[in-house]
């Protein structure tokens, strides 16, 4: 899907993703001291809000400048800087000291340049966190891409990392998480019902030596 097609999508709905941040991204790294952050693939820049809300200097990186856009407006007077370019290529004017890679579906091969690029943005000592739709949720689980391409498990993520030269990593937390989500249930349609399902995401985090 191009930037186009993305600029459709997000120009369709008021927000096509929830206003509250990802619920690992918020689980993981309420811990960290504020610093510089960068959110690749942002959308309409929800994790970057809710981390300029905890005194964070934040760039949200995206394509689509209607998504950008409407990030800004949500964002009112908290700091984040908003960038349109390609989450997979773009690298930042200074070291960050946290890189946020929420749900970038790519195949394997734009998924490697994007982790590699995104880890090779940190400072020193600082963190990368990655949440995507994982390998087995098309199976097991529920919603997310029904394109195994772009699918991934944390092992896949870890590979991408490995052999980078004269960049060591450590391994904070790595694998399959599950996520409740709530769908319209067929058999509960006529009463308003919902069905609670899960979906499974791979969780990457790890620090920069």
């Amino acid at each position: 899907m191009d930037a186009r097609a993305w600029d459709e999508r997000y120009a369709a709905s008021d927000l096509v993703w929830s206003a509250e941040p990802n619920q690992f991204v918020a689980a993981e790294l309420s811990d960290l001291a504020p610093g510089t952050a960068v959110d690749l693939a942002a959308g309409e820049g929800r994790n970057a809000i809710w981390l300029a809300s905890r005194g964070w200097r934040a760039t949200a990186v995206d394509f689509s400048q209607v998504a950008l856009d409407k990030g800004a407006r949500l964002a009112g007077d908290l700091d984040v800087t908003w960038v349109r370019a390609d989450a997979t290529t773009w690298m930042p004017p200074e070291p960050a000291d946290l890189v946020v890679v929420a749900y970038l579906q790519l195949p394997a091969d734009e998924r490697r340049s994007a982790v590699r690029n995104a880890f090779a943005m940190l400072r020193p000592g600082r963190t990368l966190f990655l949440v995507a739709h994982d390998s087995t949720n098309l199976t097991e689980g529920t919603g997310g891409p029904q394109d195994p391409s772009v699918l991934m498990t944390a092992d896949d993520v870890l590979a991408d990392l490995d052999g980078l030269d004269g960049l060591e990593l450590e391994v904070v937390h790595a694998g399959r998480v599950a996520r409740e989500v709530t769908t319209a249930s067929a058999d509960h349609h006529e009463h308003g019902g919902e069905e609670r399902r899960t979906a499974w995401d791979c969780l990457v985090r790890v620090v920069r030596r």
